[in-house]
């Protein structure tokens, strides 16, 4: 199943036109443990700095 991501980190590594995410797999993970409250307290561990 394809699914679209999107993503709007231009130094991304894995960021293409349209702010889509390129990555084969995408890792979030919750800033504050296995569980967040709100989109704040998550983090894309994905990143990687384009060069």
């Amino acid at each position: 199943m394809e699914v679209e991501v999107l993503c709007n980190v231009e130094n991304c590594k894995y960021w293409a036109e349209g702010d889509k995410c390129v990555a084969d797999s995408i890792y979030v993970i919750g800033q504050n443990g296995r569980e967040a409250e709100d989109v704040e307290e998550t983090a894309c561990k994905t990143f990687e700095h384009r060069e």
